[in-house]
């Protein structure tokens, strides 16, 4: 369970966050959408421990996010929106390495490294070196980290960026089972089409605020639009168009 208790974040006198509050349960894959400077990957951050909020409390399975956040980071999987790898490792030393800072044995480790090269078809290339992979490559391992050590929550900033449609599909497959499995899943992205896809529910951030929390359904039914689309409805809510310049704020 991910639970935001409002979370305010401040970037010198502009509020990024503001008073969020949002809870998502255990089974649930959670799509969290805004325009640029909405906010969405601010919260991101504060999720998985990179950010402090300024006030409120972040919480994953009831672990306060700043307060423990060894204790949180070992229940979450993080795919960001920029890939970091050692370019001068190999996949499978950064999945061991992974391994080893999750606290599994070598033979768990081993196991679950094997699984990972099947489910992304990785073992092709696991043993190069990092900074020979193609961007579709670096994503599919950046996921095999994140799922490494079985996380109870899975959180995913754009998981489709450089993807080919073959991967893109083994993806929505595992978000969905990932959820289906009991798992939280929470997924930012700006492609609408999937979110309208695969996710039970919906956040509109906009300005730092939720403008809208709920299903495709309810959020049609809010907007007397019952057959448009998600894109559609999503720039009617937000006004079609990001923020003015001099109004951006970090993301």
């Amino acid at each position: 369970m991910i639970e935001f208790e409002l979370v305010i974040r401040r970037y010198g006198r502009t509020v990024a966050v503001n008073e969020l509050a949002l809870t998502i349960p255990r089974g649930e894959l959670f799509a969290l959408l805004g325009p640029n400077g909405a906010g969405k990957t601010t919260a991101i951050r504060m999720l998985v421990g990179l950010l402090q909020p300024d006030s409120g409390q972040v919480r994953v399975c009831g672990i306060d996010c700043s307060r423990k956040p060894r204790e949180a980071s070992r229940l979450m999987g993080y795919v960001p929106d920029e890939q970091y790898l050692y370019e001068k490792l190999s996949g499978r030393e950064i999945l061991e390495f992974a391994g080893e800072m999750h606290g599994l044995d070598r033979a768990t480790t081993r196991d679950h490294i094997a699984r990972e090269a099947e489910r992304f078809e990785l073992a092709g290339f696991l043993d190069n070196l990092t900074e020979t992979y193609s961007h579709g490559m670096r994503q599919r391992l950046v996921f095999a980290i994140a799922l490494l050590h079985d996380p109870q929550v899975l959180v995913v900033d754009e998981p489709m960026v450089g993807l080919d449609p073959r991967s893109a599909r083994v993806v929505k497959d595992l978000l969905r089972a990932e959820a289906e499995a009991g798992k939280t899943v929470l997924m930012s992205t700006h492609t609408l089409a999937l979110a309208e896809e695969i996710a039970d529910r919906i956040g509109i951030l906009n300005h730092g605020q939720l403008d809208f929390l709920g299903t495709l359904a309810e959020l049609r039914q809010e907007l007397s639009s019952p057959h448009q689309a998600l894109e559609h409805l999503f720039l009617e809510l937000t006004n079609g168009h990001p923020l003015p310049a001099a109004e951006k704020i970090p993301s």
